[in-house]
This record gives C-alpha cells, structure tokens and sequence, in this order.
C-alpha cells in the first residue's frame, strides 16, 4: 500500500499539556469497539473509572461522559491523560489515539494528513513558505477491499492535480487562483453527475453558528466578523490546499466534487471574515469537522443554501 502525507507531517509533535487548548475538552469520545474489548479485561482502579463513566449518546453509541467543562473524565488537573498514564496511548481510544490526524483509505493508497483543530498543527500550516507537497512512501499493508470505481477515481486523481496547480499557481492573485477552482470544479463536477444548487435561505454568517457549540469563543468570532478583501497571502493558499488535500477524492464515494471544491473557497474566506490566523482555523476546524452534527448540517447547506452557490461566492471573491 501506498502511504501518502503531507511533506511537513513528521514534523508533528503533541505538546500535551503545553497545548494552549485541549483536544480532551468540548466533544465527547466514543469508546470503539476493540478499546471496550481491551477495556474488559482490565481490573482495579482504571477499570471501575471506565464504568463508571461509560455512557449512551443519542445516536446509542457508546461514548465517555463528559465531567465538569466538557472535560473528559481522564483528564487531570496538569491536562494529561490519566488513561493514558495506567494503561499506555495505545490502549486509549482510537479518536484519542489518531487525533489530530485524518485519515483517508482509497484502496491501494492510503492519505494521512492532520487537522486545523490541532492548535500545534494550525500553527505548523500557518507558517508554510512552500506550496504544500506530499510523500509518497510504499507500506507493508495489503490494498484495503473497496467498492471505489476506477476510473472515477484516477480520474478524480488527474482533476486533484489540476486544482492543486490552479490554486498553488504564485503567477496570480488568490482571489482570481479561487475563481478559476470554482470554473474548475463546476466543470468536474459536470462530468460526474448532475448537480443541483438550492435555492435555501440563510445569511453566510447563520452558516457558521453551529448548532453544537464546543468553544463560545467561536461564537464571538462569527459575531464579530468583518468583510474583507481576500489577501494574497501563503496562508490562503495552504488553506485551499488543506481543503483539496482532505475532501476533493472523498467524492468518489458520492460523486460531489462541486462541494469539495466549495469547501477550499470557504475556508479562505473563514480567514478572512473571522480571523486571518491559525487560532481561528483551530476553532472552526474543532467545531465544524469534530462535530459529526454540525459537519452534517454544513455539508447540507453547500448544496442547499443560496448563499453557498457558485456565484454567491464568486461576488464575495471580487
């Protein structure tokens, strides 16, 4: 199997509880099935804590009920991980044990990348130079069985390349880099399966007051937001990249490109209205992606909300 990451991607390292936010506080954590197999066969103090604080959400999975501030029960007074601590990292949950990574598997390829919502990772991408790039690197794992055609997916493979070269394309201004994506991605998706905009209701800044709040901090952000013009800054364009390198091959799974490709656009405007810093791509990422509620409710409104089409982004882009 392939591996395939970021180029910066070994580079990161937890700081634990040096972190100036925590990964431990805000959302629950499911308690996966082969850590609750594991988890049965401890005894003594870390096994009556696990009891004790297993719980049901309201989807019936099982998870870790939250204590005070939505922190994690393992969570102690120094914000390291009393889990951790008892029974070693490879036993805590697989969120707790993969986090900030993201991980995508295509068959023969696997892509690994890490997450905004990772206050040490946001910061690594907020200081990027060079156009983001990739390692490729063969892994002793089989291929994993996949229902993925093809031929969608070398050719999504052939169109990420091409949106990798328009937006990391220095020639010209991000603004007209985001424009051309936009034409890009109407085009691709096109040729993948029809695509219907919305015509739903809803002001740009209502997209982002989820309903899930995690850290109010994020709520005054949206709150306060300014219209700006778009820089012409590296960090735009890592933004962008981020967005492709995460989402755009996922559509082979549900043939939705035109949404991938929104979600690079709105991300760099994220930057712009709400703070052009790695803090607030932290907060939006924690609230937005690691919350399955309000990742649902967004990815609804890049196809249903007026205010989220083709051209509605286009007029804030110029």
């Amino acid at each position: 199997m392939i591996l395939r990451t970021p180029t910066f991607y070994k580079d990161f390292k937890c700081i634990a509880g040096a972190c100036p936010d925590s990964c431990c506080q805000g959302w629950e954590v499911d308690a996966d099935e082969e850590s609750m197999r594991y988890y049965m066969t401890l005894s003594g103090d870390i096994r009556d804590k696990i009891d004790n604080v297993l719980d049901k959400d309201e989807f019936g999975n099982t998870i870790f009920r939250l204590a005070e501030k939505k922190r994690c029960p393992f969570l102690n007074k120094e914000n390291l991980c009393d889990m951790h601590i008892a029974i070693g990292g490879e036993h805590t949950p697989y969120t707790c044990r993969t986090f900030p990574r993201f991980i995508n598997n295509f068959g023969g390829t696997r892509e690994l990348g890490i997450s905004f919502s990772c206050p040490v990772a946001a910061d690594m991408m907020f200081n990027l130079k060079e156009p983001m790039s990739f390692n490729d690197e063969l892994i002793d794992e089989p291929p994993e069985l996949n229902e993925i055609d093809a031929q969608t997916y070398f050719y999504l493979c052939k169109a990420r390349k091409k949106a990798f070269e328009i937006i990391q394309n220095r020639d010209k201004h991000i603004k007209e880099r985001l424009l051309e994506l936009l034409d890009y991605g109407a085009e691709i998706q096109s040729d993948l399966e029809d695509y219907k905009e919305g015509n739903e209701q809803i002001d740009f800044f209502d997209v982002f007051h989820n309903p899930e709040l995690i850290n109010p901090e994020w709520t005054e952000k949206v709150n306060n937001h300014k219209v700006r013009k778009i820089e012409n800054t590296v960090f735009n364009e890592t933004i962008a990249s981020y967005f492709i390198f995460r989402y755009f091959l996922t559509a082979v799974y549900d043939y939705d490109v035109l949404s991938k490709i929104k979600m690079a656009v709105i991300g760099v405007l994220i930057s712009t209205f709400f703070g052009s810093d790695s803090w607030t791509m932290h907060l939006w990422s924690k609230e937005t992606e690691h919350s399955q509620y309000n990742m649902d409710r967004y990815k609804n409104l890049l196809k249903s909300a007026k205010c989220l089409s083709v051209e509605s982004l286009k007029e804030y882009l110029v």
